[in-house]
């Protein structure tokens, strides 16, 4: 398992699962818990599957007990091995491993397969004739019964027959279906006769073209929690009308192991959306470069984008396991990645929109070191050597011809302090003579102020972090924004969810000017940019001596005040 692996130490106050668990391991019912967690590889993971595994891993781990990797690949037609991959990648990141503890539901095909004909033998399943539609009209609904099919009292013999057909492929796909003989009368529409097996004629990632008919995620998600002797399925609140179904299937083929299911709510974050479908728009639609893009909350795109795996760990610990839906401000996630950087990023100077200084009484050669804190707070991360010359960059922002009473940084006979070097004044200004466009500015400094304090006890209100001129590394930054405008872009159904996309999720800075030892940074190394935020070297683009960097995450909420109406 990875070194990095979330201790059980760390756990929270017992949940109502992790509760029942308890009381499951105390009372003898279970010597060992076995979770798994079960993603279809149809897609990539997200921030909402994060909280899935982080429960079912933790609980294992927590009672020394151990947890399934299981990839429910049921339906070829979507899944591919590339999504396996992505998945298994997403789960190691997060700190969490699985030993010789990796299964696929395809591995159970045969054994899917002779369940299947028990059920038949058992007059519990039968082959179905009707079409998708005429399946989805003969279901009835809440208030009525369904319909049964003409199809469901066939013989045994004719059952036995026909699925054997199904299996060698001598029909056509959706030609016929094998549904379990339940009751159509029931008050719960998952049981009335749901369709356990179908015709698929596509190759599948695994298995190849051995099979032409594959089991339904309901079925083999109940079948496959036995086989592995799981002790506790768990799984979000939208399955919790699919557990009599789960119990049936188990109950009528009277499996020697039989899993509890528990659900629990699912996570439900602001400004995003969760459903993978949606995603996938997104991604063939070019809103987003791709399920990587550090906008999305897809843990590809949050482990690009630079938030640590920890910090996602606290998160998912912080929010609990609760039974009732609820809504999870975005500003959490944020604060729970502020946390675990401002603890561990080193500290560093960029200077993201660039203005030139040029300080006029300086030695027009010389150029002398200064030294910075790498971590104010945390002395045992050192220090470091900075250049200081006669032109530096500081932030465009942070001058101003004319500014207003409250402004405490560098304007026209202003005077600041340069962070861990002097204080300097503004005496003029270069200007382009055809746009009035700020070229540079000029200032006199003060020798006298090395450190950041003058020997005569005067006192200025601004301080402002620089680069050296000749010494700076040039680069791209990109700032990363909430990927929506409103908080649940899904709230309106008579608006397309698109139509709250934030046009300003992305903003692109060429030549920002950083200090020289970001030029070595590698890709994923954190950084707090200070007073501009935390940053990341990106883990696609950047390379060593030509690094790319990425917005984790602002120094402070800057949606805080905004109108969330």
């Amino acid at each position: 398992m990875p070194d990095n692996i979330i201790p059980a130490a760390e756990a929270k106050p017992l949940d109502f699962i992790r509760q029942i668990i308890a009381e499951d391991l105390a009372s003898g019912k279970h010597q060992k818990i076995v979770t798994r967690f079960p993603p279809e590889p149809n897609g990539f993971l997200h921030i909402g599957h994060a909280k899935s595994i982080c429960l079912n891993f933790g609980a294992a781990l927590e009672n020394n007990g151990c947890c399934h990797m299981r990839f429910d690949d049921t339906n070829p037609s979507k899944e591919e091995s590339a999504y396996v991959e992505s998945i298994k990648r997403d789960v190691q990141w997060l700190g969490f491993g699985w030993g010789d503890h990796l299964y696929y539901a395809s591995d159970y095909f045969d054994q899917l397969y002779d369940f299947a004909l028990q059920l038949i033998n058992l007059g519990k399943a039968y082959v179905c004739d009707l079409s998708a539609e005429e399946i989805r009209s003969h279901r009835g609904t809440l208030t009525e019964p369904g319909i049964e099919s003409p199809y469901r009292n066939r013989t045994r013999e004719e059952n036995l027959t026909l699925f054997q057909g199904m299996k060698n492929g001598d029909f056509a796909e959706g030609s016929r279906v094998l549904r379990a003989r339940i009751d159509m009368g029931s008050p719960n529409l998952n049981m009335r006769d749901p369709v356990i097996y179908r015709i698929l004629k596509v190759a599948h990632h695994r298995t190849g073209d051995k099979w032409c008919i594959y089991p339904m995620y309901d079925y083999t998600h109940c079948l496959s929690d036995a086989i592995e002797g799981i002790t506790h399925s768990l799984c979000t609140l939208e399955f919790e009308d699919h557990r009599p179904l789960y119990d049936w299937c188990l109950d009528t083929l009277e499996t020697p192991c039989h899993p509890r299911q528990i659900e629990f709510a699912r996570l439900n974050l602001t400004y995003t959306v969760m459903s993978k479908r949606k995603i996938l728009q997104m991604v063939q639609g070019g809103h987003v470069e791709g399920w990587d893009d550090p906008r999305m909350l897809t843990i590809s795109g949050i482990r690009r984008r630079g938030y640590p795996p920890c910090a996602i760990r606290s998160f998912c610990a912080d929010i609990g396991i609760g039974k009732k839906e609820s809504w999870i401000d975005m500003s959490v996630l944020e604060n729970a990645v502020r946390d675990e950087l401002n603890n561990t990023a080193p500290r560093v100077m960029a200077v993201l929109k660039p203005l030139k200084v040029i300080i006029d009484n300086y030695p027009l050669a010389q150029e002398e070191e200064l030294t910075a804190q790498n971590h104010p707070q945390k002395p045992e991360m050192g220090s470091r050597a900075i250049s200081f010359s006669r032109e530096i960059y500081i932030e465009r922002e942070d001058f101003l011809e004319d500014p207003p009473k409250k402004f405490f940084r560098l304007g026209p006979g202003r005077e600041v302090r340069l962070r861990y070097g002097y204080f300097i004044r503004c005496v003029s200004v270069d200007k382009d003579p055809a746009t009035e466009e700020i070229l540079a500015i000029h200032c006199t400094y003060d020798p006298q102020t090395r450190g950041g304090s003058a020997p005569d006890g005067r006192k200025v209100k601004g301080t402002i972090h620089w680069v050296s001129a000749p010494r700076a590394v040039s680069c791209q930054v990109r700032l990363y924004d909430r990927l929506f405008l409103t908080e649940n872009p899904d709230a309106d159904k008579g608006v397309d969810f698109k139509e709250h996309l934030n046009p300003e999720s992305l903003t692109i800075l060429d030549n920002c000017m950083l200090e020289p030892s970001l030029a070595e940074a590698l890709p994923g190394d954190h950084f707090q940019f200070e007073r501009n935020g935390y940053f990341c070297a990106d883990l696609v683009t950047s390379r060593p001596g030509a690094p790319v960097f990425n917005r984790t995450v602002t120094l402070k909420d800057s949606w805080v005040n905004q109108d969330k109406s």
